[in-house]
């Protein structure tokens, strides 16, 4: 039985036109500048943005630190929604790495508004000093929640108000684009750095990048080195991530029909609690009428891979639609599910 995979979007393997492309990429010595495909992709992903320079780095994680190191000092603060990527899925690096504190905000489904923004900001000497906010689009842990263009603009608006800098994790800014029909850069042109991400919904093995001003960008490439993200002859899988720029963005399109058809089934299950309108992009959060602990392994033995949003009593399962997976295989996860649950 061929499991069907909905961990993430980050389990789905080259395809074969990738790896032509990974095979015959033209490599040089990316610490000295001299790689032509990551330069080729650097510039394409900063164009399409809208932003003057971009840098590529191993890992989204690795981007959004860079930021964070960019804007911040230690004993200064960052802002970000309470469930934000660089809270909870990042190892403590915001503090471990810069000695910056961070300064959750409870939102709605990944969202903050102007006014908490306004009102969270240090204006006096005794505690840290606020100096980024941080916003995520999609956001992760809110099921793919798209961040609508001018409630954006208006937190960022805030925010720079308030005298700070703004980030934006856009590891899955193309799943938002596509699904409102949004250019990308309408968001990441309002940031002072944006980050996105090669090896999630658009199917590169490997890469992201952070992308901002050219002084910026130098800076960036100072503290990649300093993390251990720079790296010789990366053309190899920069050719990935330029071949899944060119060809898998619009293709994002598919990866939410089947994930709107995967909550629509899911929501006709006795006890599996879904609301198919809240999914805009990818993801599924579901509630099934087991803990997560024991509905995984449940599924798991049907060939159904899921994640969860925790380990918490209080966590649902999670599934992710992506390159890998197919309308049939929307079809096949449900029967599975449906047997796995009568078991």
């Amino acid at each position: 039985m061929k499991p069907i995979d909905f961990r993430s979007d980050t389990v789905t393997k080259p395809t074969p036109a990738m790896r032509r492309a990974m095979a015959d990429a033209e490599v040089g010595d990316d610490v000295d500048g001299e790689d032509p495909t990551v330069r080729r992709l650097e510039e394409r992903i900063a164009e399409r943005l809208g932003l003057p320079a971009a840098l590529f780095v191993p890992t989204g994680t690795q981007a959004n630190q860079i930021a964070i190191g960019l804007h911040c000092r230690p004993g200064d603060e960052v802002l970000a929604e309470a469930g934000s990527h660089i809270f909870h899925y990042e190892s403590g690096a915001v503090s471990g790495l810069w000695g910056v504190q961070p300064a959750p905000l409870a939102g709605e489904r990944g969202l903050i508004t102007p006014e908490q923004v306004s009102a969270a900001v240090r204006t006096d000497f005794i505690g840290p000093r606020s100096r980024l906010l941080s916003l995520e689009n999609t956001h992760n842990r809110s099921g793919g929640a798209v961040w609508p263009l001018e409630r954006f603009r208006a937190v960022v608006q805030a925010g720079r108000e308030a005298g700070l800098a703004v980030h934006l994790d856009g590891a899955r800014l193309f799943n938002a684009s596509v699904a409102t029909g949004t250019p990308a850069s309408a968001w990441a042109s309002l940031t002072d750095t944006t980050a996105v991400c090669f090896s999630k919904g658009l199917g590169a093995p490997v890469g992201s990048a952070i992308l901002g001003s050219k002084a910026l960008i130098d800076e960036a490439r100072r503290l990649r080195k300093r993390l251990g993200g720079a790296m010789r002859q990366v053309g190899i899988i920069a050719a990935g991530a330029l071949y899944s720029l060119e060809h898998h963005v619009e293709r994002l399109a598919e990866d939410h029909v089947h994930a709107r058809r995967l909550a629509a089934g899911l929501a006709e299950l006795p006890g599996v609690k879904v609301e198919p309108a809240r999914v805009e992009t990818n993801m599924i959060v579901a509630d099934f009428p087991l803990p997560v602990r024991q509905v995984l392994p449940k599924l798991a033995a049907q060939g159904v891979l899921c994640g969860s949003t925790g380990a918490g009593p209080h966590a649902s399962v999670r599934l992710v639609t992506h390159l890998d997976v197919s309308a049939a295989d929307i079809d096949e996860a449900l029967t599975r599910i449906r047997r796995a649950l009568a078991g």
